[in-house]
C-alpha cells in the first residue's frame, strides 16, 4: 500500500467521522453525552466491536 492509500483512507475516515456532527449537531452532541455516562467496561466493549467491524471490511475488501 503506498502513500496515497493511506491518505484516502485517512480522508474518508474524516468525512464520515464528521457526518453526524456536521448534518444533526443536536444529536451528535446527545450521543457524546451517553457516551461520557458510559463505564470503561461498555466503552472498551463498543470499541472491540467497531474494531471488529473495521476488520471484517478490510477482510472483505
Amino acid at each position: 500500500m503506498d502513500g496515497s492509500t493511506w491518505l484516502a483512507a485517512l480522508g474518508l475516515a474524516l468525512i464520515i467521522e464528521g457526518l453526524l456532527p456536521f448534518i444533526a449537531p443536536g444529536a451528535w452532541r446527545q450521543a457524546l453525552n451517553q457516551l461520557i455516562r458510559m463505564a470503561d467496561g461498555q466503552l472498551r466493549f463498543f470499541g472491540l466491536l467497531a474494531l471488529g467491524a473495521g476488520v471484517l471490511l478490510l477482510w472483505l475488501a
